[in-house]
């Protein structure tokens, strides 16, 4: 969600209602600011109003990475949104061209974009695994063609497409 905070429009990022023993309840929330980018920590008496900002989300795919900034596309109207690396954040460890995201805009501004639960990557690097070393569930380190590594079992080549959990960021299963 997004809210007016001191006149400025931030999205909440995470919140915790606390209830500490002797004292009034509060929420602890922690935003960041869309104009400036930065985010804090606030509390907020159970007591206050907040003016909630509407949220509007659309499905787009990734198109390409120009220089640092990250390109999507709306599969419907071909409108193309520019985002920097701070807003895709650890999203692009999993993008690959054309995969599908939900962006979300806040006054037409993108401020989040959303992962599938599981994306379909190939595998770039996968060292041999040692023979006779099967005892039970081993695993070794692949690379992906996006950059990142993660564990795997030990029969997974080089080429193959596995599916990752991108909110674990470990493996599922092969595609």
């Amino acid at each position: 969600m997004a809210i007016n905070h001191n006149g400025d429009v931030a999205v909440v990022l995470d919140s915790q209602h606390r209830t500490p023993g002797n004292l009034r309840a509060f929420v602890q929330a922690s935003i960041r600011s869309i104009r400036t980018g930065k985010s804090s920590d606030v509390r907020f008496s159970s007591t206050e109003r907040i003016e909630v900002v509407p949220l509007t989300a659309r499905k787009m795919e990734f198109s390409y990475k120009d220089g640092d900034d990250y390109v999507f596309s709306d599969s419907e109207t071909f409108e193309t949104v520019t985002l920097s690396p701070e807003i895709v954040g650890d999203s692009k460890n999993y993008l690959v061209e054309n995969s599908p995201v939900t962006v979300t805009f806040v006054n037409d501004k993108a401020v989040q974009v959303e992962l599938p639960a599981s994306v379909v990557l190939t595998v770039a690097d996968a060292p041999e695994g040692i023979r006779g070393d099967s005892a039970n569930n081993v695993q070794k380190t692949v690379a992906l063609e996006t950059g990142i590594s993660v564990q795997a079992p030990l029969f997974i080549k080089t080429g193959e497409k596995i599916k990752i959990d991108t909110r674990t960021g470990k493996y599922m299963e092969r595609a």
